[in-house]
């Protein structure tokens, strides 16, 4: 910003810019924009950031967001529990959700193997999903995004669950490799989920 701005608008708009796909510039606009809401919006604003970040855990099942100790998914009695679908991060079972057609349940990694950022193993939720194997669990559907840090990921835990007696699929290639699930239309999530592969 520039250097004749006040110190508490830089500040702010360095906060935004601080948020996926937010550039110094967008940034600026969100902070002069916040500048020209009234006291009680700004606060309502503030409120419903605190509220989520307070607020909201994770599912002890799945591991989704949730404000409540099961998420809606898992706490749905309709849903087939015995497959299991296996994502990077939460907004991916959005995508999914959208399509109408997954009848199943999730599980949320919250990340992918990846050595050269420093992510091992053990800082994904890789422990809760074995957890959840062995009981009711007779499919896992790996639905990490085609890159090499989610086909590595995939592959990992396909070779944990493989000795367990669990079939293990990978979502076809409906999926242009070094896509984002989360950015799919619901069409081609639908033809990747239906023609899924054992790995």
């Amino acid at each position: 910003m520039r250097n004749n701005d006040a110190m508490p608008l830089v500040v702010l708009a360095e906060q935004f810019a601080k948020l996926p796909g937010i550039g110094m510039k967008t940034a600026q606009r969100l902070a002069y924009f916040v500048m020209t809401m009234s006291e009680t919006e700004a606060r309502e604003l503030a409120d419903a950031i605190v509220n989520a970040k307070t607020k909201i855990t994770y599912c002890k099942c799945c591991q989704n967001l949730s404000e409540n100790d099961l998420c809606p998914i898992c706490d749905d009695d309709s849903r087939d529990k015995s497959v299991v679908c296996v994502v990077e991060s939460p907004k991916d079972i959005s995508a999914f959700e959208r399509t109408g057609e997954y009848k199943g349940t999730y599980h949320v990694l919250h990340g992918l193997i990846s050595p050269i950022d420093g992510i091992t193993p053990d800082m994904l939720k890789i422990k809760e999903l074995l957890a959840r194997v062995g009981g009711e669990v007779s499919e896992v559907i790996m639905a990490t995004n085609p890159t090499v840090e989610g086909e590595a990921t995939a592959m990992y835990i396909a070779r944990i669950l493989k000795p367990l007696g669990v079939k293990v699929t990978r979502l076809a290639f409906g999926l242009p490799v070094g896509a984002q699930v989360e950015y799919a239309d619901e069409v081609t999530l639908f033809r990747a989920l239906e023609n899924r592969n054992e790995m």
